[in-house]
């Protein structure tokens, strides 16, 4: 069974759509409260809201493999895929492009721990991770519009995600590895930020889905004072990164700038404000990187 994961800082997202917090809770007893119980080595891991610290190597502790096996039960759940005997299953994953080519061999090294039993919703889990396959991120978001920049001597895929954001350049198609970086300039900068400011100018705690309400337009309660300081905020993060990027010697103004990841979908409206890029194409899925997962194994898998 093929299941492709993308790993962010902030959030863990699978092809289907299904999304869920990059946070992790352990107890040596199970919790009274929750659904969504992971019983893997005596021990009971939950999900919740509060994020794991940013991490360059997320292959340093096991939070991010109890979080894959997570993922890899909801993708076996919703597939209808269980089943009471060992389940195979090849893990497609990404990294930043910037840090892809010395980290993937250990990355990719980090899930093939063989068979491996857990409990979930009820059941009793048997999967046997036999093979894992790294994948450039951003890139990877940028293959189903791989057609259109294809014909384009040069791209931009800006891909804008928790804690990072990482640029790299396509030519004629094809992911120039030597041309890339990851910025620390990802959204969870600018929830800090604003959090920081509105508590500061109006004594009032914000938290992360407050502030997504805000920039997606949803219905709320707030006073004008805040929506100015969430707007403001996050205009001149979007002016800051485009500064960044322009030190590096990427002008947006001109050609084409593919946007993809979350923090691209939600700061849609300011990106195009700015004025500071002149062709934009933006990926509305926060699932983009792990569709391009799946895209990538089929086009390059083995035959036979």
């Amino acid at each position: 069974m093929i299941i492709a994961i993308d790993h962010g800082n902030k959030q863990i997202k699978l092809p289907g759509g299904r999304v869920f917090t990059s946070g992790l809770r352990e107890s040596d007893t199970r919790p009274p409260f929750g659904d969504d119980v992971l019983k893997y080595n005596d021990k009971y891991y939950t999900i919740t809201d509060k994020r794991i610290p940013y991490m360059r190597e997320k292959f340093n502790d096991d939070r991010f493999y109890v979080l894959t096996l997570f993922a890899i039960a909801f993708e076996i759940e919703d597939t209808g895929r269980y089943e009471p005997g060992a389940i195979r299953v090849h893990v497609l994953a990404g990294l930043p492009p910037a840090h892809f080519g010395a980290q993937y061999e250990r990355f990719e090294s980090y899930f093939r721990r063989g068979v491996e039993e857990f409990d979930f919703h009820g059941k009793s889990f048997k999967i046997n991770i036999y093979e894992a396959t790294a994948y450039p991120q951003a890139f990877a978001a940028a293959v189903p519009v791989l057609g259109e920049i294809s014909s384009l001597p040069k791209a931009i895929v800006l891909d804008i995600g928790g804690f990072t954001a990482d640029f790299l350049m396509i030519k004629h198609g094809r992911a120039d590895l030597s041309d890339c970086d990851s910025l620390e300039h990802g959204v969870i900068i600018l929830y800090n930020q604003i959090t920081a400011k509105v508590n500061s100018e109006l004594n009032l705690l914000l938290d992360e889905s407050d502030i997504d309400t805000i920039l997606e337009g949803k219905a709320h309660d707030f006073g004008d004072d805040v929506i100015r300081v969430v707007h403001d905020a996050a205009r001149v993060f979007v002016s800051d990164l485009f500064g960044k990027l322009r030190e590096r010697a990427i002008d947006l103004r001109s050609g084409r700038t593919v946007f993809v990841g979350g923090g691209s979908i939600l700061l849609k409206e300011q990106i195009i404000a700015s004025g500071k890029v002149a062709s934009p194409l933006f990926i509305d899925s926060i699932s983009a990187n792990a569709k391009g997962y799946e895209m990538l194994y089929k086009a390059f898998k083995p035959k036979g």
